[in-house]
């Protein structure tokens, strides 16, 4: 036994992954919500769930068509009605802390489109003010390190996404690392966000749509070449195209996989069929998140010990995916010194 009385792994056992040390770079802020939570919060104020968020969760997904979309950004439309005060913004953003330091999480970047509570929550700027502070205050409780990405919706006009681009311009450096772009890959004109991403680009944050998941490699490309990606939220099907697959590692690309969600929204048949091996051999940088956990039944952890399973990844291979979500993230460097350093360790 060691001297912090934990057990040494066994010659041959694999290292257990809820204390391997990583990076959480694709969460939602909504889909972080626990279950239990989700249904004290409704149970609270006699809102009424669907089945398939009670007697049938996790619920049976899929994205193939826009019928199958828009049945699962319904239940996460009802999963954030549930949220009515500003300690349930509190409770929600704790309890991802918490979960993610449950699973060797030491950073965390949770994407939160504010324009979708700014009328429950006195504004986009209120609301944005309310969710640092709940995330300055989840750090000192729980000794996670957060920051926030703001997303614009794309299924909403462009001049939304330029609104949110200033307000994440405006807390560039207080708390506010990045501007996404989320919803339905296959709704609207990826194109006409570009002026909303110079906006953020002219601020320093980082660039991270989603692409890649829902639409294949052209679809990347526009991200690429139009909104200036630093990361990409999912770009998992980047692995359809050699060619594309090759500049995304010259250029230092991160990929956002979320394999989870991948088979649950039907992008693929089962974990296997993900394609970690492939984005892997190619040299890309690949950080691993667990995107809704509320809707997908997955967190953290639950992405490494699929892809252990699935593709029978090694535990040094399991540490360099841990890495590279430390080196993909905005986090400051003695965190990401910290952490690299606690991942050495945990592959002694």
């Amino acid at each position: 036994m060691r001297v912090d009385g934990s057990e040494p792994a066994r010659e041959g056992a694999p290292r257990s992954l809820d204390t391997l040390p990583k990076a959480h770079l694709h969460l939602h802020f909504t889909g972080s919500m626990r279950h239990e939570t989700l249904l004290e919060l409704a149970e609270r104020d006699g809102i009424a769930l669907p089945d398939s968020l009670v007697s049938e969760w996790p619920p049976q997904l899929s994205a193939a068509d826009e019928k199958g979309w828009f049945r699962f950004q319904r239940l996460y439309d009802v999963a954030r009605s549930v949220l009515r005060t500003e300690d349930d913004v509190r409770r929600l953003v704790l309890e991802a802390a918490e979960d993610d330091v449950r699973d060797g999480g030491r950073w965390l970047e949770i994407q939160v489109d504010p324009s979708g509570y700014a009328a429950r929550f006195g504004g986009i700027t209120r609301f944005t003010d309310l969710v640092l502070d709940a995330a300055r205050d989840a750090t000192e409780r729980t000794g996670l390190d957060m920051a926030v990405i703001i997303a614009a919706n794309r299924t909403r006009h462009p001049l939304d996404a330029r609104t949110l681009a200033r307000l994440a311009a405006q807390y560039a450096g207080r708390g506010v690392v990045g501007f996404g772009l989320s919803n339905d890959e296959r709704r609207g004109s990826t194109s006409d966000f570009a002026g909303a991403f110079a906006i953020a680009e002219r601020a320093g944050l980082l660039l991270a749509p989603h692409g890649g998941e829902l639409r294949g490699p052209d679809h990347v490309r526009l991200c690429l070449d139009d909104l200036h990606a630093d990361r990409l939220g999912h770009g998992v099907r980047a692995s359809e195209d050699p060619a594309l697959l090759d500049r995304i590692v010259q250029s230092g690309v991160a990929l956002e996989v979320c394999p989870t969600s991948n088979v649950a929204l039907g992008v693929y048949t089962d974990l296997t069929s993900v394609p970690l091996p492939t984005l892997l051999e190619a040299g890309a940088t690949v950080a691993l998140g667990a995107d809704d956990p509320l809707l997908f039944g997955s967190r953290l952890a639950g992405q490494y010990a699929t892809m252990r399973a699935a593709h029978d990844l090694s535990d040094e291979t399991l540490a360099e995916l841990a890495r590279m979500s430390v080196r993909a993230s905005r986090a400051p460097s003695d965190v990401r010194d910290k952490t690299l350093a606690d991942i050495d360790l945990w592959l002694e």
